[in-house]
């Protein structure tokens, strides 16, 4: 079997035919490649990859980004200053550049290729991606794959706006293992989807309206707009992702808002009510005055500096349970002291909850302490009250602990009277400070703390969650005086029409400072709920609310996560402490546009009507007609026919659901409801912010109704910052748009147009795991990578514009370093699956920086170009490099190709052959030639063979270093002028060398490997001959064997064609300038046309 069948097939044929004419400029898009699947994984070492010597490239450094790093101890002997004058004089020919003497300039084998050096991305990437569309290339591949499906389930983008660079991070990487499962056999589905309802697509079509269009703004009217403006963002989002090259089914996406997905999120409501995990009730939640609905917890943001009115205020206590020693017998002016950030709830109040666990306190307030005098006669801290000056001060129950810092803080003196636990003071009762009603104390739970306040907490039931558990408990009543807009209600009485965020406030701190219940007031910077929609803060108030039960299968819920793969691995206590402490889920928003929540309510009873036969009745109709139904027909009409005589007794509801509750429920109208497509997903990937959001409503959706999570595996990314770290905005000036990334901006210089390939170039660089980084300087360190991929893949194309099948040479036959070239690459490519298997993709990043841009081109390319420009047409030396620079091309590109897409079909279609693929068919495209099956034969290489190899390369570099001094010292130009002396005392390694100089293949001679004219070993240091060798020097290789290292001038004449130094030169009549294997090449050769690569 030849070397190239083996190179993707261990087995069946594989041939490469020879295009009709390399040299034509044919159509950029004549032949593309797909690769042969491979299961097997391995290590993501590169550790017996040996490319020491290296001293001219740079690895590029990202912040926060390692890299493989190539050994070098110190830039010395570029390889711009190797020798080059055969290559560099033919190529000046081709260029019509008149030289002095250039009769052989037609036998030098020059490289050949329409591959353009410059990418041209504004206008080669699009073309590419016409090809794909034209062709239905993906539809194609992967109905020609054989493999198992491949469901990576898309989560939706919200369709409101231009999309950022954290969507481009997202689909990029979504379409990195896409593409890589196309090429490993997988028929891979991936239907792109977008969420399409909720409030921010509801605003922004209240925005663009005028005071008059909004007052003639009917539900069905705002419906309309609203549906045509998120079509209109999805067309534009779905125009922006095909640029990024992300493959998808763009025919035929999901939207939340089509009939058939509204309806199947309806079947899943319906399903968690009949389970009797939906239930109506009035409780706390975050609501939001700004936008005039309740919100989930995944619609909020929490600033840092939020500032806040605390108070601490006192409530009289006025009696006390029947025991011997209580303390009102003993303290009659006796307070409870709380402290709150939400002086509004205070008319709310009901309770005062203690930790029964805390030790509290009776203190005395004696005396003020003298404030400073630069305040003004104020506390420095705050504005006290009037009870602190009024003569007859009260006693204050507080948290023993605390009696040092609130003695600092209100600056006054506190004498302990007496001390007891918080268990002790359950059902003691106080009078209200508002209402003059009485309320009792009662024991609260955990988050009674001493960290802040007084250790007494003031509870308000219909103003949070925690309040409202303990009302539970007691039995409190859930009063909440606050509307819609934020503004209490006639039932809050003398503060009605007050906003609870500001004037609001401001009265009721007003009111208790003027009837002594207020000791201090101070601001408090803390995070605090903002509405993630409007930026604005909300606040907790009990309305009557839709909720879903999470503690009804939260044991399975949890028990779900466990049976999940999540990557990384510490996402999965992120979401299962998420999940094992949530509250219950309020699914029900006051809004137009959305998925209606399908309930009836009788107009006297107010009871709910909602069963198996209405939610299937209305599910039938929304199929038919869409959501939009349940505005525009009759009650009579939306009820089954069993309950139209009684229509005139019930309403329908107003309330739509969440919009978490629309994504959550995509498994079920998308997973579930294609036949293409299967439940659970392989794959879901979203930001790591998802743990709260969208992978928790679909996994509570999904096991509330089938009783397991509905993904395999999980993904999570991290956010993008700046090159700084910071968080971008538009008011810092940070922000990179990906669409600038690809097209460039207005000063182009300054902004160039990098194109997709970069881009995505950079998500394969970043560990996304955690927050990434991108900017100006990133963008250009990966431009300068991309241009050095590309230009190692045109250096593969151009030697390879003569090359046929049949001058395949066989492995056996190889040169030891083409061998070792061989194993290099296969190391590369089951590395590199390793690292697509697991989603490391920066760890690929970093293979291929090293491999192609530094070990092939420092090395293998370095001493190729010899034997593959004057070696001669059809040399055995030629025909083996070519063979490996065969293998390396077909390899390189498709492992490539997953992340840089377009520039891999942009290489396939300048392919100089043909390739077959095992079903006898020609590739037409890069992914139907699949991934490279792994040959064993190439990773056998011996270990002994190995590390001989490393010793080479080490000592490599070392020889550079002294041929450097040499140059410097003006004895050498090129290294070709140069003889190399070498002596060891080590044996085994003089012998290896020796070998090397005598070797049969011409490519293996030590003096090729180190691009000179001559090398010897020489058999010791005491010969006369080593003292007039002007130049040496000694190191250790690999540590432990010493080697002397010595350079002189080349003996002999130069050749003229190669450079070479050769006593041969002037030994041929004919051709009196040439060495010998210039003569014997030159006699062999008719001249052809010359043309360098384009």
């Amino acid at each position: 079997m030849s070397l190239l069948k083996s190179l993707t097939s261990n087995s069946s044929a594989f041939n490469l035919k020879p295009t009709q004419s390399t040299m034509a400029h044919s159509s950029s898009y004549r032949v593309l490649l797909r690769a042969a699947c491979s299961s097997s994984r391995s290590t993501n070492s590169i550790g017996l990859f040996y490319s020491r010597g290296i001293s001219s490239v740079k690895v590029v450094s990202i912040p926060y980004v390692s890299y493989y790093c190539t050994y070098s101890r110190d830039n010395l002997c570029s390889s711009k200053r190797r020798s080059r004058g055969p290559v560099m004089a033919g190529k000046k020919a081709s260029e019509g550049i008149k030289q002095e003497d250039g009769k052989y300039k037609h036998t030098v084998d020059l490289p050949k290729t329409t591959f353009g050096m410059r990418a041209n991305s504004s206008v080669r990437e699009p073309e590419i991606q016409k090809i794909w569309e034209e062709n239905q290339v993906f539809k194609k591949v992967v109905e020609k794959n054989s493999g198992a499906n491949f469901i990576l389930h898309d989560g939706p983008p919200y369709a409101n706006g231009d999309l950022h660079i954290g969507h481009a991070l997202n689909k990029i990487l979504k379409d990195i293992i896409n593409r890589y499962k196309v090429l490993q056999n997988y028929k891979v589905y991936f239907i792109p989807g977008w969420d399409c309802h909720g409030l921010p697509i509801e605003l922004k079509v209240l925005q663009s309206l005028d005071q008059k269009a909004r007052s003639d703004l009917t539900p069905l009217k705002l419906r309309a707009k609203a549906a045509k403006f998120a079509k209109e963002t999805v067309k534009k989002q779905m125009s922006s992702f095909k640029r990024y090259g992300v493959w998808a089914d763009w025919n035929d996406p999901y939207l939340t808002l089509d009939p058939e997905y509204e309806a199947a999120q309806i079947e899943v409501f319906g399903q968690m009510a009949l389970k009797g995990y939906i239930y109506r009730g009035r409780k706390p939640v975050h609501w939001s005055p700004s936008s005039r609905t309740a919100l989930a917890e995944a619609e909020l943001e929490y600033p840092e500096k939020h500032i806040s009115r605390s108070i601490y205020a006192i409530f009289r206590v006025v009696s006390a349970p029947l025991t011997p020693s209580s303390l009102l017998q003993e303290f009659p002016n006796l307070c409870l002291a709380v402290w709150t950030t939400t002086p509004w709830t205070i008319p709310a109040n009901a309770a005062v909850a203690v930790n029964p666990k805390l030790e509290y306190a009776v203190v005395e307030i004696k005396s003020l302490l003298e404030p400073d005098p630069a305040s003004g006669g104020k506390n420095k801290k705050g504005r006290l009250g009037l009870v602190l000056e009024d003569e007859k001060k009260p006693f204050l129950i507080v948290a023993s602990e605390l009696v040092p810092s609130l003695e600092a803080k209100w600056g006054v003196k506190l004498v302990v009277k007496k001390k007891q636990l918080g268990s002790e003071l359950e059902n003691y009762r106080y009078i209200h400070p508002i209402d003059d009603k009485e309320c009792p104390v009662v024991i609260g739970g955990d988050y009674i703390t001493t960290e802040t306040g007084t250790g007494l907490v003031h509870t308000a039931p219909g103003h949070g969650q925690e309040d409202y558990v303990t009302g539970q408990k007691y039995g409190l009543p859930i009063f909440s005086p606050v509307d819609d807009d934020g503004k209490f209600t006639e039932e809050a009485g003398q503060f009605s029409g007050l906003d609870v965020l500001g004037e609001g406030n401001t009265a009721v701190v007003k009111y208790l400072d003027e009837h002594l219940s207020l000791i201090m007031e101070e601001s408090y910077e803390h995070k605090y709920p903002y509405d993630w929609r409007t930026k604005k803060p909300t606040i907790f108030r009990a309305t009557e609310q839709w909720f879903a039960s999470v503690e009804g299968f939260r044991h399975a819920a949890v028990d779900a996560i466990n049976h999940v793969k999540w990557v990384p691995p510490q996402a999965e206590n992120r979401i299962s402490a998420m999940t094992s402490c949530r509250s219950d889920w309020c699914i029900s928003r006051q809004r137009t546009w959305g998925v209606p929540i399908p309930v009836f309510y009788h107009l006297q009873s107010r009871e709910p009507l909602m069963n198996e036969e209405t939610i299937d009745h209305i599910k039938s109709i929304i199929t038919q007609k869409g959501g939009d139904a349940w505005w525009y027909m009759t009650v009579e009409d939306l009820l089954p026919s069993k309950y139209r005589d009684k229509a005139a007794e019930y309403e329908k509801g107003t309330d739509t659901m969440d919009v978490w509750f629309d994504s959550g429920s995509s498994w079920a109208a998308v997973l579930g409801k294609r036949d293409s497509l299967s439940y659970p997903a392989d794959l879901y990937l979203e930001g790591t912010d998802q743990h709260r959001g969208w992978f928790q409503s679909s996994l509570l959706t999904s096991v509330a109704t089938k009783g397991k999570a509905p993904y395999s595996s999980v993904l999570t990314h991290g956010f993008v910052l700046d090159e700084k770290g910071l968080k971008m905005s538009k008011s810092l000036g940070n922000v990179v748009d990906p669409r600038f990334v690809i097209e460039g901006g207005k000063n182009q210089k300054e902004a160039p147009a990098y194109g997709a390939d970069v881009l995505r170039l950079w998500v394969s660089s970043v560990d996304y795991t955690s927050d990434v980084m991108i900017g100006a300087q990133i963008l250009r360190q990966m431009s300068e990578v991309y241009r050095k991929l590309r230009g190692t893949l045109r250096y593969l194309l151009a030697n390879l514009h003569d090359w046929k099948t049949e001058y395949t040479v066989q492995y056996h036959e190889l040169p030891r370093i083409d061998q070792h070239a061989l194993f290099q690459l296969e190391n590369v490519v089951k590395n590199i699956q390793g690292n697509y298997e697991n989603y490391q993709f920066f760890k690929i990043f970093q293979i291929l920086q090293r491999f192609v841009i530094v070990d092939l081109s420092n090395f293998y390319f370095d001493v190729a170009k010899d034997r593959l420009y004057v070696g001669g047409s059809t040399s055995y030396t030629r025909k083996s490099c070519q063979t490996v620079l065969a293998a390396h091309l077909l390899s390189i590109v498709r492992i490539l190709a997953p992340i840089l897409p377009h520039l891999a079909e942009d290489v396939w279609q300048n392919l100089p052959f043909q390739y077959i693929t095992e079903a006898g068919s020609v590739a037409e495209y890069v992914f139907e030639s699949r991934w490279p099956i792994s040959n064993e034969r190439w990773l056998a290489l011996p270990a002994e063979e190995i590390n001989f190899w490393e010793n080479i390369l080490e000592l490599r570099t070392e020889v550079n270093r002294v041929l450097e001094v040499a140059r410097t010292g003006k004895l050498i130009g090129s290294s070709l002028d140069a003889k190399v002396h070498i002596y060891t005392s080590e044996a085994s390694l003089a012998s290896q060398l020796r070998e090397l100089c005598a070797a049969k293949n011409d490519s293996d001679r030590l003096h090729r490997l180190f691009i000179t004219s001559q090398a010897e070993i020489l058999p010791s240091l005491e010969d006369e001959h080593t003292v007039t060798i002007p130049y040496s020097g000694e190191c250790l290789i690999q540590g432990k064997n010493k080697v002397w290292i010595g350079i002189s001038r080349a003996v002999g004449s130069k050749c003229e064609r190669c450079w070479n130094y050769s006593q041969q030169v002037g030994s041929f009549l004919d051709h009196p300038t040439l060495c010998s294997r210039c003569y014997g090449v030159v006699g062999l050769q008719t001249p052809p046309q010359v043309a360098a690569v384009s």
